[in-house]
């Protein structure tokens, strides 16, 4: 069994309860879905549609002005990556592996930029008879990292780097100071939210599709946001946090933003997948 894949069960058994305190108890809500990409090994997990609220409260701690608080409606399923793409899947697909810190196969793949994510995503599809893959949007990202969840973090008002790859050595105001990793770990290395899916928070930086508009004032339905001007560039959002940067900036509300052809060595991808033909 690959590395990966025994982490992902162990975090199944060990968390299950949690899991399904979190989820499972609401009768109501189905059971989450599951497909693995036949070439690369790759899971996905099928979000429901849904409403949540995307951004930041007024009074959240580290709150920043580009987090505006906004209900958003996703009226179709997302089929959400569970890990953030792997060295390993990375280099099947496109045949050599950026990654600053190489030799690791589970950990992250970086030094990736948002050119070259979306490159992969086509050449995954191109390869993967019935579906097509794609950067999400930033709405996707955020109610995948909330699980349901309405707090700073989807484990709750605080974060620690017990809890995910983060610089511990800043943490939130009013919390105690935790350990650094200084570098990428494997992936499932730390417990998944209530959706199954992991390192939303930390490890790598993951690109979105959207450009860097300032935030919509009132209820938006399924939005990728597009604000390009004419002779410049638009930045993209990312989103997580990761190993090199404080606690705060892996807050499910915190938005950040790079140049599309910027690349570093916390700068790394998450896929959705979209189905086109029944498998």
């Amino acid at each position: 069994m690959p590395p990966r894949s025994k982490a992902i069960n162990h975090w199944a058994t060990v968390l299950g309860l949690v899991i399904g305190a979190a989820v499972l108890a609401d009768t109501s809500a189905p059971e989450l879905q599951h497909w693995r990409e036949p070439t690369t090994g790759m899971e996905f997990i099928a979000l429901p549609a849904g409403t949540f609220w995307m951004g930041s409260p007024l009074d959240e701690p580290g709150r920043e002005v580009f987090e505006g608080h906004h209900p958003v409606r996703l009226e179709h399923t997302t089929w959400m990556g569970r890990t953030e793409v792997t060295q390993s899947e990375w280099r099947q697909v496109m045949g050599a592996n950026p990654s600053s810190f190489s030799g690791c196969d589970e950990c992250p793949v970086e030094q990736v930029t948002w050119i070259e994510a979306e490159a992969f995503a086509r050449r995954l599809g191109d390869r993967s008879r019935g579906s097509r893959f794609r950067l999400p949007t930033e709405a996707e990202w955020e109610y995948a990292c909330r699980a349901g969840s309405t707090t700073a973090f989807a484990s709750g008002a605080t974060l620690s780097a017990v809890q995910a790859n983060v610089d511990g050595r800043y943490p939130s105001a009013g919390t105690a100071a935790s350990g650094w990793k200084a570098r990428t770990v494997a992936v499932a290395s730390y417990p998944p939210n209530a959706w199954g899916l992991f390192d939303l928070h930390g490890n790598v930086w993951e690109w979105t599709a959207d450009d860097a508009c300032p935030p919509p004032a009132t209820e938006t339905t399924d939005p990728l946001a597009h604000c390009t001007r004419r002779g410049a560039p638009a930045k993209k959002i990312i989103r997580g946090g990761s190993w090199a940067f404080d606690v705060d900036s892996a807050r499910c509300g915190l938005r950040y933003t790079h140049r599309p052809q910027d690349r570093g060595y916390s700068l790394g991808l998450r896929l959705v997948r979209e189905v086109t033909a029944p498998n």
